[in-house]
């Protein structure tokens, strides 16, 4: 019998425990100290669902990714030629000192899916594969291969050279070749055409030496202006709105062409086809924020009028199937499709239907069954990304493999989750190692085996906590075990509303022409099940209606920033310690930066050598001259409150919001005492990181190096600075432990108190009980959603129990 998530027992105890299993079924771990993990000693059963628990940064992802998975890919690397490893990136050996037992490691995780705008939910599984195979076999008229179905191949013919044998030697001839692809001429298979707002791109009075082109980048002071300079194409000092039609097109649209500068080769190239190719051809979320700007305010987007945003061409799009077209299967929901393909019955291609028939079924099992195959990859949430790839291995032949994921329940309403938990069990059934990384209890009560890490998060955790069955961790007195049963309950009152943003004729995406009033002054929290339309109400309406009101939106986008980048430089918080430096030692602030004048010449201010050793792995190995403080000696020299910068940048927000509060009697790393130092504008940074939970990462830890969770919140403390009235937030309970809930729902309270207006689209059912009121959309997802199935308080939403919601709510609550 297959256990389900109501019965998590079955398995685990037809099988002997962790202790009565031999080294060949356990995963050992001995020694981890990788980032915050001390020295923990783990046992982690073969061919089970092992869940790890523990706060945000307690070292569950330093342990199941930074350790177990990342050694299972190098060793994996190593087997390869040091050619082939050339290519491939660089994996250190993780900082353990025994990890036995190890099998391949297949991570599925929270990465957005790339940023290629060509690539689609079709193209990232093998849907749209077989759809064109599908296509090329019986579609009538018959056009061509499959090829001839893919937008991304263009159709062209010419001459080439081909080697052929002939007497056992080989030949070169040149031979006539066409190639018939499927992608629209006149998009080049993007599907959308744009616009150009010149007026954004250059300032008509200015010449090009007095800074005329306002493309971010385009600075005349460096090697633009040495190219456009040497071009000879133009006078530089000439206003460019007096420029001749042919000053124009060389500056704005000039092909390719090589000249010579100074005596270098060089390639010019036109404004408008370099602009394409650096940002037009990458989604618009991979773009960095003052690029993203530049684009939303220079360049509008329409969908393409030769195939009508299809992406595809007249001949790829008149061949149909029962009367449908590869554009019309791609645009429809995928569940939809399923049913579609199920109705073709063709022997000649019927193992093509079964496994074309159980990949789409894969889709609906999993909840995105309200996706189309054309959807952009990149648009889809963290959620609905890793579901995308989970596909990929629910029908895959390997068994003894180790599947890692990382919260699979994100983005989940309580009505799917359970439908993940089969999902994860089935993946163990086949005999398969799951290593899951999770807060939601319905999946911590699914395990065979749980590993709890804390106590706490930061230099406060990384130590093992419990480890052993669900039922154990009942009765452990550990932070996960005590919180494990928590349920919030119905406020006894709510807030009355000031007034309300009247939605009216919403109708993108599934949404069905929906009228709603979203009431301002309270907590608003938008519910419904993935797919309903939540955010494409809300994020696509919600600003537009609310007029001058600004609305600040906190999605789920990543942030971008480098390993340079930190929480002090992207929350803003290391430009008024860098002053305080300075004005304290009558310096300047430059020195005070690891980016510019301060930083150690021998590693640049990274605090690291990295050493390419050609075919062999590179090396990364702390810089010995600034021993990974990453500035110069004689910048240390210099002390704020008795700290010098870099140990500033080394404390914890924690610490340092004391610090810098003035409070005497802090310590040091070496257990000094130093001074402390008043210093209102970035205390109150500091403040806004310890109210979301972040009290323990450090001012200069590296960005890549923070969860999902922690990067979250951390946009979440950075916004909460800016002016908006409204404030709009994307699932903020991403990555929180059970403990932390409570914290952010009374940083919630606390917006509203101040006077916002606060509208949460979120899952969890705490912060829906903790709500004023509730707009539920549904009633399923998809095409079966795009309408507003409830609107009320959360006891009238319990009360009622009339929709997915409101059951799932009614059963939270009462325990």
């Amino acid at each position: 019998m297959t256990p389900t998530p109501s019965d998590p027992s079955t398995t685990a105890a037809q099988q002997p425990s962790v202790g009565e299993a031999d080294s060949h079924e356990v995963i050992r771990v001995q020694g981890a100290r990788e980032n915050n993990l001390k020295g923990i000693d783990v046992e982690i059963p073969k061919r089970r669902l092992t869940v790890f628990t523990g706060v945000s940064g307690s070292g569950k992802s330093s342990l199941v990714f930074g350790t177990i998975a990342a050694e299972s890919q190098r060793l994996i690397n190593e087997t390869y030629s040091t050619f082939v490893q050339g290519f491939m990136p660089t994996l250190a050996r993780p900082d353990v000192e025994v990890l036995e037992g190890l099998t391949t490691a297949i991570i599925v995780d929270q990465e957005r899916m790339g940023a290629n705008v060509r690539s689609t939910v079709g193209t990232v599984t093998d849907a749209n594969a077989m759809l064109r195979i599908l296509f090329s076999r019986l579609g009538t008229p018959h056009i061509g291969s499959a090829k001839a179905f893919s937008f991304n191949v263009a159709t062209i013919s010419g001459k080439g050279a081909v080697t052929l044998q002939k007497d056992g030697k080989e030949v070169k001839e040149r031979r006539e070749f066409s190639i018939t692809g499927g992608m629209c001429p006149a998009c080049e298979g993007l599907g959308r055409v744009s616009d150009f707002d010149f007026t954004a791109i250059y300032d008509a009075e200015k010449s090009l030496n007095d800074g005329g082109l306002t493309v971010p980048g385009y600075s005349m002071e460096g090697w633009y202006g040495r190219l456009y300079g040497g071009s000879g194409y133009f006078d530089m000092d000439k206003p460019i709105g007096k420029f001749t039609e042919q000053e124009f097109q060389d500056l704005l649209y000039r092909e390719p062409t090589k000249i010579k500068v100074d005596g270098i080769n060089l390639t010019y190239e036109g404004v408008i086809p370099r602009i394409q190719k650096s940002m037009l051809s990458k989604e618009r979320e991979s773009l960095q924020s003052h690029i993203r700007a530049f684009v939303d305010r220079a360049i509008t987007f329409t969908a393409c009028p030769s195939c009508e945003g299809t992406r595809l061409n007249d001949a790829a799009r008149s061949a149909k199937i029962k009367g449908i077209s590869i554009a019309d299967a791609c645009a429809m929901q995928i569940s939809d499709l399923a049913e579609w393909v199920r109705g073709i019955e063709e022997p000649s291609v019927a193992p093509l239907l079964t496994s074309l028939t159980e990949l789409l079924d894969s889709f609906v099992e999993i909840g995105l069954g309200y996706l189309a195959l054309e959807r952009s990859s990149s648009s889809l949430s963290g959620g609905e990304a890793q579901r995308t790839k989970m596909i990929r291995h629910l029908g895959s032949p390997l068994t003894d493999v180790t599947y890692v994921f990382d919260e699979p329940t994100v983005g989940l309403h309580p009505h799917d989750i359970q439908r993940m938990n089969n999902l994860l069990l089935q993946l163990r059934d086949k005999g398969n190692t799951v290593l899951v990384v999770e807060h939601k209890p319905e999946t911590i009560l699914i395990a065979d085996h749980v590993v709890d890490l804390g106590p706490l998060a930061g230099t406060a955790g990384g130590e093992l906590q419990y480890e052993g069955p669900v039922e154990g961790l009942r009765a452990s007195d550990t932070l996960t075990g005590r919180h494990l049963g928590d349920r919030a309950a119905l406020k006894d009152s709510v807030r009355k509303p000031s007034g309300a943003i009247e939605i009216r004729g919403a109708d993108r995406h599934n949404l069905r022409d929906v009228d709603v009033d979203v009431p301002l002054g309270v907590l608003t929290v938008v519910t419904g099940v993935a797919g309903s339309g939540k955010s494409s109400l809300i994020h696509g309406f919600l600003a537009e209606a609310a007029g001058d009101d600004t609305v600040i939106a906190i999605d789920q986008s990543a942030i971008k920033g480098s390993r340079r980048s930190n929480p002090a430089t992207y929350t803003g918080l290391l430009e008024p310690i860098r002053k305080a430096f300075a004005k304290a030692n009558g310096v300047k602030p430059a020195l005070f930066s690891a980016n510019s004048e301060g930083a150690c010449p021998t590693c640049k201010g990274a605090g690291v050598i990295y050493t390419d050793l050609a075919m062999m792995a590179g090396v990364a190995t702390e810089c010995e001259d600034c021993e990974g403080k990453r500035f110069q000696s004689a910048v240390l020299e210099y002390t704020l409150g008795g700290r010098n910068i870099s140990e500033v940048l080394g404390m914890s927000v924690a610490q340092a919001r004391e610090f810098f509060d003035g409070a005497s009697g802090t310590t040091n790393d070496d257990g000094q005492a130093t001074e402390g130092f008043k210093l209102p504008a970035a205390h109150k940074i500091l403040v806004r990181l310890d109210d979301v939970g972040l009290g323990y990462i450090t001012l200069g830890q590296p960005l890549t190096t923070l969860s999902g969770g922690e990067r979250q919140r951390l946009k979440l403390a950075t916004n909460m600075a800016e002016k908006g009235a409204i404030y709009v937030l994307d699932e903020p309970t991403t990555g929180l432990h059970l403990a932390d809930v409570e914290q952010l729902l009374a940083l919630l309270d606390k917006l509203v108190d101040s006077g916002k207006s606060v509208i949460v689209i979120e899952h969890h059912q705490a912060v829906m009980a903790h709500a004023d009121w509730i707009i539920d959309l549904g009633p399923g997802a998809g095409s079966d959603g795009g309408r507003v199935v409830f609107e009320g308080t959360p006891t009238d939403l319990v009360d009622s129990a009339q929709t997915l919601t409101g059951q799932h709510l009614a059963e939270y609550v009462s325990g």
